[in-house]
């Protein structure tokens, strides 16, 4: 189980968190009649145009890595561990949250206190209530800004993340759902052809709730630092696409949105910079 932290200036980081199992959610869901073809064609591009400005501002993003996917979260998941580190980051505008990967790599606990930390990278296999404290204090160091002539290690990694919460909202469950089918399944045709295809540096997970479920399916990118919204299966060959295009490190806060018809903000700016970045490039 992993916690990953993604910032901009080259950092990522990821921590281990230990985590009990949740019972499958079955509350039954809500149904209302399908759209005629006009009205959702409205109803989306009204959503499109409200989506820059829509990222809650935060200058890093930690996902708790659980055994359990998204879709067996309660509506309203938290526990003691995560709130303890939302409480040691939110006065540095750091954000918690849980996540869950099908091929996620599994920690074995090491001694309490034994971690490694690689500037740009820092590994932690227990997260707990005893050690909260330390583990947010050394995520604050963390994120310092780097000394003058200091550089971090870059990591070519690329971590997407799709809101996969059907408790939270049915959107979320049922479209995050389908494009995290259609994304395995095009880096799955990709691998085929290529066993070094450079999509091999994408590791996709699925997210608990985000914000913003009239966005679904809402997609994160890290270290990018990318918010995109209004995400469909037919939309991920060019997302992926462009993803790749991009170089793994951070972009600058003043560069160019990603996938501009479904961005919604970046890491680092605040609601308004994220619009008005839109307007200078997009419009």
């Amino acid at each position: 189980m992993l916690v990953s932290l993604a910032r901009h200036r080259l950092r990522l980081l990821r921590v281990a968190h230990p985590h009990k199992s949740v019972r499958r959610n079955t509350r039954p869901l809500a149904t209302s009649p399908p759209l005629s073809s006009t009205t959702a064609d409205a109803t989306t591009n009204s959503l499109q145009a409200q989506l820059p400005g829509t990222v809650p501002p935060h200058s890093s993003y930690v996902f708790l890595h659980t055994p359990n996917p998204p879709i067996a979260y309660p509506a309203r998941y938290t526990t003691p561990v995560q709130r303890g580190l939302l409480g040691e980051l939110v006065h540095t505008g750091g954000s918690v949250n849980f996540c869950w990967s099908e091929n996620g790599p599994s920690y074995y606990l090491r001694p309490e206190g034994e971690e490694d930390i690689a500037r740009g990278k820092v590994e932690v296999p227990c997260v707990s209530m005893e050690n909260v404290c330390d583990v947010g204090r050394m995520l604050r160091e963390h994120s310092l800004p780097l000394s003058s002539g200091e550089s971090a290690p870059v990591s070519e990694d690329i971590h997407v993340y799709v809101c996969t919460h059907m408790a939270r909202d049915c959107r979320c469950g049922n479209t995050g759902s389908a494009v995290v089918r259609a994304f395995r399944e095009k880096l799955g045709r990709r691998l085929e052809r290529d066993a070094w295809d450079p999509s091999t540096r994408v590791k996709l997970a699925e997210s608990a709730h985000v914000g913003g479920h009239q966005y679904a399916a809402n997609m994160l990118v890290y270290p990018h630092g990318e918010w995109l919204g209004l995400v469909k299966p037919e939309d991920v060959p060019d997302i992926l696409d462009t993803i790749l295009s991009i170089p793994a490190p951070p972009v600058r806060l003043d560069e160019k949105p990603m996938c501009p018809s479904h961005w919604r903000g970046r890491m680092g700016l605040s609601k308004e910079a994220q619009v008005e970045l839109f307007m200078r490039y997009c419009r």
